[in-house]
């Protein structure tokens, strides 16, 4: 039987399709998930302290309110609660078929069917939609002898519960958002700590505090008062964009405010120099922590800010030729995004690999399709991302359009994808707003590829992205009946 739509992923994206692809009445869909059960990276991350930078009433669906997080910053152990919850409410479990590992996605331009290699099978399907996310392939270092360290590696994303930490040499490379998280957690169980640092992250005070049980009571009775709270956190953080994309000077406030912050929990100033960032305030992910910082004034805690040279049997040896002699080392460095595996697993009309345009080394559309892979879609696409803001939010608005294409396409038999001209378009006038932004001040980040474009952060409002992907319009489209 050919799929109406195959939908690659059960994370947030995933299910969000779902229930969209629900509401509107496309029926004959499935959900290949490579696990044995839903949540993507909230299922993989489980590390301790493991907890979302953004509010829970907007980091999360807003056809799906929860009226009873527990924190206003949820936990991880609370967001996959929740994401189980949803796929019970809306009966989403009997479509995903799970343990299907998706290895390549073809486009067969005889029929003009999309085919589908999975672990368990061979697969056809009329449209597709990639919802597997930006942080779902781990990136290990590339180091030097990391394959001869003799003691356990793990990366943050594939914790390995069964390490006891306790009274162990423990290296952590990396100080992004994963780190400053482990960090304070495995501080006052290892025996000693050594924290690699390449570039000092801007750290903001935490705000996330426990919810109150009326507040609840409230949310649950009245649900408007938290659709209100949603929306005054929307608006709030929309507010950053006058200094993220606008006027990257007005960054310096924030600047000041976490250098206070600093000041205030670290009294040795050599420490607090080195822990001190020298670029702008946003161009790389701003991180929220009250505990980060405290975890350096523990005496079996060092913050080593001399490069790697390279890992050895018994640890990691510096640029001064120090070896740390390690038991243990945690791998807190990211994902890949800019070049995320998903994208050498499709193939379009003539065969290219999805990879090109995922680099921004070819045009896109609305960061949701591309020339050449017809009825074809993706969540969290190039510049989609958000350094700011919820990136349910833009799933969301993603899902405006690629449900009215979906049932566009579907309901005429049609193959449709966005003209080269509209794609073009599209990419042009996005990568002209970056270099003005404070993600084009200069410094290294994850947002950027291997040519130092920026392919990841959407450079504006959130709403005007919303009104971006409102419709479907065909004039932007190839359409053949």
């Amino acid at each position: 039987m050919v799929l109406n739509v195959a939908v690659i992923g059960s994370g947030f994206g995933g299910l969000g399709t779902a229930i969209r692809l629900k509401a509107a009445g496309v029926g004959n869909f499935a959900l290949f998930e490579r696990a044995d059960d839903i949540g993507g990276t909230w299922r993989d991350n489980t590390y301790p302290g493991c907890r979302c930078d953004v509010s829970s009433n907007l980091y999360s669906f807003s056809f799906a309110p929860n009226p009873r997080w527990s924190n206003t910053y949820s936990y991880q152990p609370e967001i996959l609660a929740y994401l189980h919850d949803v796929a019970t409410t809306h009966n989403l479990r009997g479509l995903i078929k799970f343990n299907h590992d998706v290895t390549d996605i073809s486009f067969d331009v005889s029929t003009n069917l999309w085919h589908l290699t999975t672990s368990e099978g061979e697969f056809q399907a009329r449209t597709v939609v990639i919802a597997a996310g930006g942080l779902a392939e781990p990136r290990m270092p590339d180091i030097e002898g990391i394959g001869t360290f003799t003691g356990p590696i793990m990366h943050t994303a594939k914790w390995d519960h069964s390490l006891d930490l306790t009274g162990k040499r423990v290296g952590v490379i990396g100080t992004g958002a994963s780190a400053i998280q482990v960090v304070p957690q495995i501080a006052p169980i290892v025996g000693s700590l050594a924290v690699f640092q390449r570039t000092p992250s801007w750290v903001m005070p935490h705000l996330g505090h426990d919810v109150r049980r009326r507040s609840m009571r409230l949310f649950k009775t009245l649900p408007l008062a938290q659709r209100l709270v949603r929306a005054l956190g929307y608006w709030q953080r929309e507010l950053l964009v006058l200094g993220f994309v606008k006027n990257p000077q007005r960054m310096t406030k924030g600047e000041q405010m976490s250098r206070d912050h600093l000041a205030r929990q670290i009294e040795d100033p050599n420490l607090r120099e080195r822990l001190t960032p020298s670029y702008r305030l946003g161009c790389k992910r701003v991180l929220i922590s009250n505990d980060y910082y405290p975890a350096f004034n523990r005496d079996n805690v060092t913050l080593i800010t001399d490069a790697i040279e390279r890992i050895e049997p018994h640890g990691i040896r510096t640029k001064d030729d120090t070896l740390h002699e390690l038991d243990v080392i945690i791998a807190a460095t990211g994902f890949y995004v800019t070049d995320n595996p998903i994208g050498q697993k499709v193939h379009g009309v003539n065969g290219e690999q999805l990879g090109e345009a995922f680099r921004g080394e070819a045009a896109n559309y609305k960061g949701t399709m591309f020339p050449n892979f017809p009825n074809f879609f993706m969540l969290g696409g190039p510049n989609t991302a958000l350094g700011h803001s919820s990136i349910i939010f833009m799933h969301e608005s993603q899902l405006h359009y690629i449900v009215k294409a979906i049932k566009f396409a579907l309901l005429r038999g049609a193959r449709i994808e966005p003209s080269a001209q509209a794609a073009q378009k599209w990419t042009k006038e996005l990568q002209e707003k970056l270099p003005g932004t404070v993600w084009g001040t200069g410094c290294a980040s994850w947002y950027l590829n291997e040519q130092g474009k920026n392919t990841t952060i959407w450079p504006d409002f959130t709403f005007k992205f919303r009104q971006e992907t409102k419709l479907f319009d065909e004039s932007d489209h190839e359409i053949t009946v």
